[in-house]
């Protein structure tokens, strides 16, 4: 029996796995990128950072005919996003007999949205696992953007922007934002759309046209030299080892100068797992891998809990 699915991105199944390990959870099989597992949802949050996606109310449900199966989901909810791993055709008959489903590209800043959304796959061409909850509200754990292909210097601004949707706040109209190893400027450049105020650190040059916005000031130093100073908000994209990294965010911690906090937990050719527990044992904090990201993690906290 499935009770419990998580969803990995293309490529870190391997992390995933580490870390339903980690949480006491089997895996009685993959289905495609989804991992199946006989035991319930691990309680508590930042148990499963990798899954970009939780099904954690799973049923196998027959599928005799596309109309049974369409009826038979129809009959639990409305909204179903299909993960389309087998027996493409049959599904997509099926999706089609489903209400449509188009979800609009988001134009930040926005919340995420607040619609139910269900997810299934055909397991086999006469079996389907459907589960009308997860943890994410977007089709398969990826959201997507209205980019911005003029502006900004690099597309590492989605990962930020994604961040942000995900803990559903973000710099306000004259905030101060710190953005710690900034070039060549995508952070910056998102933080000074919002209208914040926006100091940049890093020891390389800047993007001109990003240092030239009259929100942003660049310092040419290192983030690691920086002894703590109040901000709205620190943020940092730097490279560099996740040991590190945690040191310096618990130091920004103790001295009481961030109000939020928003990192990318940069990973070398190993994933540093002990480093990530310890970001995820941080009250008050979210660990999360976007779809945006790459070999990294996402950690958000705040003063007020509302990491």
């Amino acid at each position: 029996m499935i009770r419990s699915a998580y969803l990995a991105a293309e490529g870190f199944e391997p992390e995933l796995t580490e870390d339903l390990r980690r949480a006491g959870r089997r895996i009685d099989g993959w289905h495609g990128p989804l991992a199946l597992s006989p035991d319930p949802v691990p309680e508590g949050p930042n148990v499963t950072p990798w899954a970009l996606d939780v099904w954690n109310d799973p049923r196998e449900l027959p599928v005799p005919s596309i109309k049974a199966a369409a009826d038979a989901m129809r009959a639990i909810q409305r909204n179903w996003a299909l993960l389309d791993v087998a027996h493409h055709r049959r599904a997509a008959l099926i999706r089609d007999a489903l209400p449509v489903l188009r979800p609009k590209p988001i134009v930040f800043p926005a919340l995420p949205p607040s619609s139910h959304l269900g997810g299934w796959t055909l397991l086999a061409p006469d079996r389907m696992l459907a589960s009308p909850t997860k943890s994410s509200p977007f089709v398969n754990g990826a959201p997507a953007f209205v980019e911005d292909r003029e502006g900004p210097p690099s597309r590492a601004y989605l990962k930020l922007w994604e961040a942000l949707v995900r803990i559903g706040r973000w710099p306000q109209p004259g905030e101060h934002c710190l953005d710690l190893g900034a070039v060549p400027g995508g952070w910056s450049w998102a933080l000074a759309q919002l209208g914040a105020k926006v100091t940049a650190v890093d020891k390389a040059e800047m993007d001109p046209r990003v240092a030239a916005m009259p929100e942003v000031t660049v310092r040419r130093e290192s983030a690691f030299g920086l002894e703590p100073f109040p901000v709205d908000w620190l943020f940092s994209d730097v490279i560099c080892y996740p040991a590190r990294l945690l040191g310096l965010v618990r130091r920004w911690m103790e001295a009481g100068a961030a109000r939020n906090i928003v990192v990318t937990i940069k990973f070398q050719a190993q994933t540093d797992h002990e480093t990530a527990a310890a970001f995820a044992a941080i009250p008050g904090g979210a660990l999360f891998h976007g779809a945006h990201n790459k070999h990294e993690l996402m950690f958000a906290w705040s003063a007020g809990g509302g990491g």
